[in-house]
């Protein structure tokens, strides 16, 4: 009886066994309709499951009963999960599959925009680049010179970009403004910018249209990124033909925290010595400067940088006076000192929440002694910025803060005039406050927008003012993208106009950018289309007050090609830019082109790097059509035009590891075929004599020749796989 009973309920169990199975079927496909082979379709938390057919179709067995969760999966896509109702009636189920977001294909915004140091597949100048770019002589303005949108200006220290100033164009450090980025120099004699490109882990060249984050910049932003901690401890040595150098960097055990420093000295009597002046030099050019920095992980993603930099240089010349008819010459001479300090602060709080926290301080002075006067300037600059960050979904982030900016400048100036001492004073203190939010919201993996605004005041300009910003980028391809970009920026005006007590009120930009872009590992291909329209600029009065009563436009192209595979070992790219601007400010007495634009503007830098030699060689050319200069004899005010620009750069670099030592000797040259360049011309009063403004040396041409030696870092790697 009891084995009777035990097979029944072994019976009984095998029939509600049979009853309680569900089959499940159905097909997989993504958004577009298109079938997955290989998905994984299966009960949560059991066995239970199958993989999708080459057709997309699927058949399987639920041994479940009441509501269960079926997962269905494939790499690229996102998990798909459905609650299901198990109950022995076949069911059937069709699981739509959405792709899912990879940041390595998701679309970036690139109107306006040049990534120039980054690791984002945007990339198009690292460091290294930056260094080896012939021309440029590792200057990193220098190296931007040979991308599009910006002028060949070889009289100023700025940088020009797309009909704007070179007061329209700010460098930041970490987000905060650096106030004096350029070496001080005499008049018409263009300098060099005061960081390496070494220190930065990130360079962000933007030629229009950029972010929230940053304002008082009517054309272009240069937003520089310090590196993190080194990968090592090192040492450097320099020794050059204008120079020595010498720095440390040390890592601690625990790879936590880091500190480093650097002193150099820069004396170019030697290069003077070989190379002809135009002008006659009382004090040759010498420049003395360290920089200091320290680093330290708070957490596994917190981290408290710290960065300064001084400098101290002097110079002196005399050049023959154009309004002197007995000899006389006029005395330009300057005592240059600069400090620049940054600390800023980053914590991830929580899985969404991003803290950046920022604080500067910079001071320049400016000693100058001319024939019968002598000046001292000053400008000091305190800042403090906060940023907030939070992710919103898997990639979409919107980004809010603030910051604060006290400045002060000041400028002295004693003289004699016919025998008439004066002695002035002007001053002025600002306290500048803005406020931005800024939102990257990805409407799918091919869509994103970004919409923002900042808002500014001033104590100076007493006025408080609202700048909208937006843009779209569409993902063409895998390597393609399309954007546009519009945006409203704001700036005070200009030094000496903050100096003076007629103070005009803010300038104002506004950009319209169209951008195509195909960027894959060894190519980049990128055409810019632009319209920027000036309103409210300044404009001298005949009663010598200032209003804001100017306005212009700039608009034109920009087209960049590199090309890092076609030849082996070769790196090239070419950019061109043509430009169409006018503008009616200061003393013009009409709407016309401002001497610093000039219509076309094209590169082409050419690198080859020899394996077998170690030797890396390169050379860039320069062209940029003749720029407008004031001739007080044509009735036509501008109109008249210099020569065309041209410059042929060459350099050379060979590379050897000596036991832990990697060394590096480089050789370049400026202008190797002494062509000649004019910049514009100055007259005499009587208009009888004029004089060409150009390169102070009689050929045009600097050359340098350099040793130096790293202890603790091969980089002849990096310059290796740069080249290939």
């Amino acid at each position: 009886m009891k084995r009777k009973f035990t097979l029944c309920i072994i019976i009984l169990l095998g029939i509600h066994s049979t009853f309680a199975q569900t089959k499940i079927s159905g097909k997989v496909t993504d958004q577009k309709k298109q079938t997955i082979p290989g998905a994984n379709i299966f009960v949560k938390d059991s066995y239970d499951g199958i993989s999708s057919s080459p057709d997309g179709t699927y058949t399987f067995i639920a041994n479940d009963t009441g509501e269960v969760t079926i997962l269905t999966s494939f790499i690229g896509y996102e998990t798909l999960e459905k609650k299901i109702k198990l109950n022995g009636k076949e069911i059937t189920f069709n699981p739509v599959l959405k792709e899912a977001f990879n940041e390595l294909k998701v679309v970036t915004i690139s109107a306006g925009t040049i990534e120039a140091s980054d690791e984002r597949r945007t990339t198009v100048l690292k460091p290294l680049d930056i260094v080896t770019t012939a021309g440029g002589l590792g200057d990193i303005n220098g190296a931007l010179k040979t991308l599009p949108g910006a002028q060949q200006v070889g009289e100023s220290a700025e940088l020009f970009v797309r009909g704007g100033t070179g007061a329209e164009t700010k460098t930041m450090i970490d987000g905060m403004v650096v106030n004096n980025p350029f070496f001080s120099s005499n008049p018409d004699i263009a300098s060099r910018g005061r960081f390496s490109p070494f220190i930065f882990k990130g360079t962000v060249f933007s030629t229009g249209g950029y972010s929230a984050q940053y304002g008082q910049a009517m054309s272009s932003v240069l937003a520089l990124e310090t590196t993190d901690l080194p990968d090592r401890t090192s040492s450097t040595v320099a020794l050059s033909s204008v120079g020595v150098g010498v720095g440390h960097n040390h890592l601690w055990k625990k790879k936590k925290m880091s500190a480093g420093v650097d002193v150099n000295y820069t004396d170019l009597s030697p290069y003077f010595s070989l190379v002809k002046q135009t002008p006659e030099y009382t004090t040759k050019p010498q420049f003395a400067g360290g920089a200091m920095n320290f680093r330290k992980k708070t957490s596994a993603s917190g981290i408290i940088k710290f960065y300064g930099y001084f400098n101290l240089s002097s110079l002196g010349f005399k050049t023959l006076s154009i309004d002197s008819i007995n000899g006389f010459k006029n005395l330009f001479e300057l005592d240059n000192q600069n400090i620049y300090t940054n600390l800023t602060y980053k914590e991830r709080l929580g899985e969404k929440w991003v803290l950046n926290v920022g604080a500067s301080y910079s001071t320049n002075v400016d000693k100058i002694n001319l024939s019968f006067d002598t000046i001292r300037s000053q400008s000091d600059l305190t800042q403090g910025r906060l940023v907030v960050s939070r992710g919103i979904g898997k990639l979409s982030i919107i980004r809010f803060g603030g910051e604060y900016q006290y400045s002060f400048d000041k400028f002295d100036i004693k003289g004699v005039s016919h025998n008439y001492y004066y002695n002035t004073t002007t001053k002025a203190i600002d306290n500048y406050s803005a406020e931005f939010v800024e939102a990257d919201i990805f409407l799918s993996q091919k869509l994103v927008l970004r919409l923002g605004g900042r808002g500014e005041y001033s104590t100076l300009m007493n006025n408080y003012v609202v700048a909208p910003r937006t843009s779209v980028s569409y993902k063409l391809g895998d390597y393609s993208t399309f954007s546009v970009a519009y945006g409203q920026f704001y700036q005070k005006p200009e030094r000496t106009f903050i100096l003076s007590s007629r103070l005009p009120d803010y300038n104002k930009s506004t950009h319209y950018i169209a951008n195509i872009q195909k960027v894959d590992n060894f190519h980049t291909l990128r055409l810019e289309v632009y319209y920027k329209k000036y309103d409210n600029l300044t404009i001298y009065n005949p009663d010598s007050t200032r209003t804001n009563g100017g306005y212009g436009y700039a608009q034109g192209l920009d087209l960049f090609w590199r090309d890092k595979k076609t030849f082996k070992g070769v790196d090239y790219w070419i950019s061109y830019t043509y430009l169409d601007t006018k503008r009616m400010y200061l003393y013009y007495p009409k709407e016309v082109t401002p001497p610093f634009a000039a219509e076309h503007t094209a590169t082409l830098v050419f690198k080859k790097f020899f394996d077998k030699l170690n030797l890396s060689t390169g050379f860039t050319y320069s062209f940029a059509s003749g720029r407008p200069y004031y001739n007080p004899k044509n009735p036509e005010f501008l109109g008249d035009r210099t020569i065309d620009y041209n410059s042929l750069g060459v350099n050379c670099a060979y590379l050897r590891q000596i036991k832990k030592c990697f060394a590096v000797l480089a050789f370049a040259v400026t202008n190797v075929l002494g062509q000649n360049q004019v910049f514009g011309y100055r007259y005499s009063y009587d208009y009888k004599r004029k004089e060409a403004i150009s390169p102070p040396a009689s050929n045009g041409r600097f050359f340098f020749l350099g040793l130096f030696l790293s202890f603790g870092q091969d980089r002849s790697k990096e310059v290796i796989d740069n080249n290939n």
